[in-house]
């Protein structure tokens, strides 16, 4: 399931730390905020693909790798023992599925945020995913560049789909409003002023905050607190909660 990942696209693997990102004296530079590295299980059935993973994310001074599992059973006993901010998971293992990995994992350590890494390009596989409580989908066809941008993105509470998935996400949610749409009484949804539905619109095309923010021509804290009113008016957890519940409450229209 690997082999569409290429291990130094975007130049990561072999060419160095440059001074930026190690610091003066060589220490560490985290992001604004962050004072230790972001924790990341790997979880794929294919051990090379594993020891790419970890040869990228190793020159990211903010980003450490502190386990790996081969499937998903394996996946929820490291994920309870070593407490990982981020899972790299794919979907399908043996023994249990990524999907069904995912759920037991959100029981056992809620904090964990899983981001699925697959070839799968399923629609079905997609929505699974984030029903479990996947808080990305990602393709492995994407550059080693974007797997730890995207490991940043949802360690500080974004969402991450992939471009050609976003659209199939939003296909599947039309089409499920549109079978619970007959005789379902809707309760009165709460009032989203009218630069909140553009933000969520956004989030709903997999935009994440910087792009949002580039967008509207507003910075990205005041995306950030859009984001969070939505979350808090709405009293849901993720981004992509509030894009399901939107759209299925005709608060939001993608046309």
């Amino acid at each position: 399931m690997g082999e569409h990942f290429r291990p130094g696209a975007g130049g990561s693997i072999g060419a160095g730390q440059s001074p930026e990102r190690a610091g003066q004296f060589g220490q560490p530079q985290y992001p604004q905020g962050q004072t230790e590295p972001i924790r990341v299980l790997v979880v794929d059935d294919h051990a090379l693909f594993r020891r790419g993973l970890e040869i990228v994310l190793a020159e990211e001074e903010d980003i450490k790798v502190i386990g790996e599992a081969g499937d998903g059973a394996e996946a929820v006993l490291k994920a309870a023992d070593l407490l990982p901010d981020i899972i790299l998971m794919d979907v399908r293992m043996p023994r249990r599925s990524g999907i069904e990995a995912c759920t037991a994992i959100k029981d056992v350590v809620p904090s964990a945020k899983i981001i699925m890494l697959t070839i799968s390009d399923e629609e079905a596989d997609l929505y699974e995913a984030i029903k479990a409580g996947a808080t990305g989908y990602l393709l492995k066809e994407i550059s080693t560049d974007e797997v730890a941008t995207a490991i940043r993105a949802v360690a500080d509470g974004q969402s991450q789909i992939s471009p050609s998935m976003a659209s199939k996400l939003l296909t599947e949610f039309k089409s499920m409003i549109q079978r619970r749409s007959d005789d379902r009484e809707l309760v009165p949804a709460p009032r989203l002023t009218d630069r909140e539905l553009e933000v969520l619109k956004l989030v709903a095309t997999g935009m994440n905050n910087r792009e949002i923010a580039k967008e509207l021509f507003i910075s990205e804290n005041t995306v950030k607190n859009h984001v969070r009113n939505i979350l808090e008016k709405l009293q849901l957890h993720s981004r992509m909660e509030a894009v399901v519940y939107a759209m299925r409450e005709k608060i939001l229209e993608i046309g």
